[in-house]
């Protein structure tokens, strides 16, 4: 009996050592850590859009409480003129509400994300991202108990704390761990997706589990998976065991990037193609109930089927991509063009099959764009600045933040003030006319440094753009020190040898 627990109690020694040593091998860390990040963005998106289904129907609940409190107190000779005109004013108050709430994450989150960036720049990628998952585990559990209007908007408010750390931090480290450019386009093609299934998951998600099992459950099963989510992280990264910052590179500052002109470009890109579909989510339902007379699982599942446009966006760009690198620019502008005509066409659908095409065509082409340029971003510092990324990315978050911002606020004051036509047809027009900025972009591949460089240091030749990590590695064993964890190595005052353009390469900096 004791020889045989002893046995027992080897195997799984033998297993837990195999564990160790799988956790250790770059390959697999690197895709333990995608699905961490991966994880993490999926979360971020379902929280962004599991209120949809929720929220307005709670809140309504809540003011319709405290109405029948009123009406209670009220006089039995008060007319009931006055008693719908409150209705009507109650309702009006209820939709800003519920408005400024959804906005309120990403306005937050804009706020935050030059600070999140700065951060992450000085102290590395898994510290923050395990900063921004335990700050969207509080906001979730706040949102699973809140009973009134103002601790809902506070939870809100955090979930858009931690999306400037988690989602910022979780790009970063793609970039940072995946070097080589196929890879890199793949890897955040991956995550990008996660993204694509959270948004469009959420709402019948959260709405089915609050029909059936009331508002705390869907909150509770996604703060249980946040949990979950931190502990690996906590269990494959170590983010407090052995942190030496002996090496960290000095990290661009976020004015300086925000002020380049391709990474500008770049981010102006990013928010144009997304304000399509951050103003017509809060926006698309109302006017499918009063032209077409939708049903309710129709406005529900709207979204739904465009989940596999992106996927497939996604797929496509990143195979094109692997092939031709230096059309990343073309595939973003065709990705704009698409956007914008789909945007246009929206108006014209009489029925809720005919606008399934317009919307898949918007979904497909934001995946274009986002997959084609989000790589292009590292890369851009990888050329042009210290290949360090907190700050590049925090400036990507704030270009959908803007988008997510502006639209649960500023979409319903145009469609009341101009029209839902003029609506999509403006966003339509400004993609199109946007896209041909995109032309910038078409000499970025070109920003290479002097391959003799490159020749002396590395053993073999580069599989990609993105192998600056392993150029300073090797420098900096010439040099006599190693560099440790996530950190490259700079000479003391900060200066990228990669910045340094040499007789044999063409200048664009």
């Amino acid at each position: 009996m004791w020889v045989k627990e002893r046995k027992d109690a080897n195997c799984m020694g033998e297993r837990t050592k195999q564990l160790g040593s799988a956790m250790r091998d770059p390959h697999q860390q690197k895709r333990i850590i995608l699905v961490i990040v991966c994880v993490a963005l999926l979360l971020d998106n379902m929280l962004y859009m599991v209120i949809v289904p929720i929220i307005p129907d709670y809140l309504a609940d809540l003011e319709s409480e405290q109405s029948e409190h009123v009406h209670l107190g009220l006089h039995p000779n008060t007319s009931s003129a006055n008693s719908s005109s409150q209705d009507k004013s109650n309702k009006d108050n209820l939709d800003i509400q519920i408005g400024v709430l959804f906005a309120s994450k990403a306005i937050l989150q804009l706020l935050v994300n030059p600070l999140s960036g700065t951060f992450i720049d000085r102290v590395g990628y898994d510290i923050p991202l395990l900063i921004g998952l335990t700050v969207m585990f509080v906001s979730t559990c706040i949102f699973a108990f809140a009973e009134n209007y103002a601790t809902l908007f506070v939870a809100r408010s955090l979930q858009g704390l931690g999306s400037a750390f988690a989602d910022t931090s979780g790009f970063a480290m793609i970039a940072d761990k995946y070097t080589e450019e196929a890879e890199r386009s793949r890897a955040l093609g991956i995550s990008l997706a996660f993204i694509s299934f959270g948004s469009l998951v959420a709402p019948p998600f959260g709405g089915v589990l609050y029909e059936f099992a009331g508002k705390r459950v869907p909150f509770i099963v996604l703060a249980s998976v946040c949990l979950a989510d931190g502990f690996l992280l906590l269990t494959v990264i170590k983010p407090f065991s052995n942190r030496t910052r002996e090496n960290m590179p000095v990290g661009t500052p976020i004015y300086r990037l925000m002020v380049d002109p391709y990474i500008a470009v770049v981010a102006g890109a990013l928010t144009m193609a997304n304000i399509p579909l951050a103003f017509l989510e809060p926006t698309i339902a109302n006017w499918m109930e009063t032209t077409m007379h939708s049903t309710q699982w129709e406005m529900g599942l709207t979204w739904l089927p465009a989940f596999f446009p992106h996927i497939l966006g996604v797929f496509i760009t990143v195979k094109l991509a692997a092939k031709n690198p230096h059309l990343q620019w073309f595939y973003g502008a065709l990705g704009m063009v698409i956007i914008g005509a789909s945007s246009c066409t929206v108006p014209a659908c009489k029925t809720f099959g005919q606008l399934i095409a317009p919307l898949c065509g918007i979904c497909f082409g934001i995946a274009l764009v986002d997959t084609a340029l989000l790589p292009t971003l590292a890369f851009l510092v990888d050329v042009r600045y210290v290949s360090v990324y907190g700050s590049v990315y925090a400036i990507a978050d704030i270009s959908y933040s803007i988008a997510y911002a502006m639209g649960p606020i500023v979409a319903g004051q145009i469609v009341h003030n101009l029209g839902f036509v003029q609506l999509n047809l403006g966003m339509g027009l400004v993609n199109v006319l946007y896209a041909p900025a995109l032309l910038l972009l078409r000499n970025v591949c070109q920003m290479k440094p002097s391959y003799s460089e490159r020749d002396n240091l590395l053993d073999e030749a580069p599989q990609g753009l993105y192998d600056t990590i392993k150029l300073e590695e090797v420098r900096a064993k010439k040099k006599g020190y190693s560099s440790s964890g996530n950190c490259l190595s700079v000479d003391e005052n900060g200066f990228d040898p990669f910045r340094a353009q040499q007789s044999s390469g063409p200048d664009y900096t």
